[in-house]
């Protein structure tokens, strides 16, 4: 029977990236598997189907050989074989050389390697998850301890994770010996498929277990509990380690990696250890000086000496004041930046107070605008 074409079973095109094949893949696989179509023979076959498409579309290396040479790249006596263009050269080539291992050692690793250094497949490890977690900066700035759940494969506990019935035998595969892949000599390419015996597992299971169907592994809602540490920035990766979903038939399970997304506060602006405020003063502040009370992260208060006379956009730096430095005891600054607020809505009386106040006024109270007004009188030539 003829073998349908891998990116048709998945359902997407010759070209499509890692990301499409990954998320059709698990839309496929999600269908047939066999816990929502029990008894069901055509959905079990399809299922093995998906996942052969998959496991070879997945590997860069198997995929450059299957998009070349189709099927025919995985199986004895296909493309390849005899050589370019039908050139004939064997195993064995000219003066006693091996010329099969001299193209390994070329290319071995176009097509995975092989026996020398190749890496055995068997039971594979459990794949990584990502989550993201979304906090505030107040929090970011104290650190805490988060609850999180997580849809993910586990072990099976009626199998123990063995993938077989209790009291059945779990016996390394003979054709194989436990690699899940065998060793094909194409012409004068020598390249590993995956084990048709035992379908990669590197194992054969003769009495699967009935709850997760031989795999070893089950789907579930995993709650984790997880420390957050202090000074975590917008795209802070963290790592827990096993984690993430199950290895199937015992193998090792993969990482949890958590990805921070920081909410946007509603008075301070961070860059990267240090902290952004910016704080309207008013303009009797500005104008004799003082001392202010300024927010900080820590939900107190620090204390910013104004100087007389201090201008719109001026920074002040309050040391120490910033986000803690992950995994150090050190803290960024705060940088406050004030704007003088100009006064609006006076009675009758400030208007009055204003007025003396101007009469007393002088350009040497306003050396900014002064200046102006000189460059401005020489542009329009009113001054020479």
């Amino acid at each position: 029977m003829t073998k349908r074409d891998y990116y048709e079973i998945l359902g997407v095109e010759k070209g499509a990236d890692d990301a499409a094949l990954k998320k059709a893949y698990r839309k496929q696989a999600m269908k047939y598997h066999p816990d929502r179509n029990p008894d069901d023979k055509e959905a079990e076959a399809k299922f093995k189907e998906v996942n052969e498409a998959y496991d070879t579309l997945k590997d860069s290396q198997k995929r450059a050989a299957y998009d070349q040479f189709g099927h025919a790249a995985f199986e004895n006596g296909g493309a390849g074989a005899g050589g370019f263009g039908g050139g004939g050269f064997g195993g064995a080539g000219f003066g006693g050389h091996d010329f099969s291992d001299m193209f390994e050692d070329m290319f071995g690793d176009m097509f995975g390697g092989g026996a020398r250094g190749g890496r055995s497949r068997g039971p594979q490890r459990g794949g990584d998850l990502r989550y993201n977690l979304s906090i505030s900066l107040d929090e970011a700035y104290a650190g805490k301890p988060v609850q999180i759940k997580i849809p993910t494969s586990v072990s099976c506990d009626t199998c123990d994770g063995s993938g077989a019935k209790k009291g059945s035998d779990v016996k390394t595969c003979g054709t194989c010996g436990g690699r899940g892949e065998v060793r094909v000599q194409q012409g004068f390419f020598a390249m590993n498929r995956t084990c048709s015996a035992c379908n990669g597992q590197g194992q054969i299971i003769s009495d699967p277990c009935n709850t997760c169907h031989g795999t070893g592994t089950v789907h579930k809602e995993k709650t984790l509990n997880v420390n957050i540490p202090k000074g975590v920035d917008n795209g802070t990766r963290i790592r827990v380690t096993g984690e993430g979903e199950a290895g199937q038939n015992g193998a090792p399970s993969g990482d949890l990696y958590i990805f921070i997304q920081l909410k946007k506060h509603n008075l301070f602006e961070r860059e990267g250890p240090h902290v952004l405020l910016d704080m309207p003063i008013d303009f009797v502040s500005a104008a004799l000086g003082g001392q202010l009370e300024v927010p900080t992260l820590d939900g107190k208060k620090a204390l910013l000496k104004i100087p007389e006379g201090t201008q719109s956009g001026t920074q002040f730096r309050l040391r120490g004041k910033g986000m803690p430095v992950t995994n150090s005891s050190s803290y960024g600054d705060m940088f406050v930046n004030v704007e003088v607020e100009v006064p609006t809505k006076l009675s009758k009386k400030q208007k009055e107070l204003l007025e003396q106040f101007k009469e007393a006024y002088t350009d040497k109270n306003s050396p900014e605008q002064e200046s102006f007004l000189k460059k401005a009188s020489k542009f329009w030539g009113l001054a020479s």
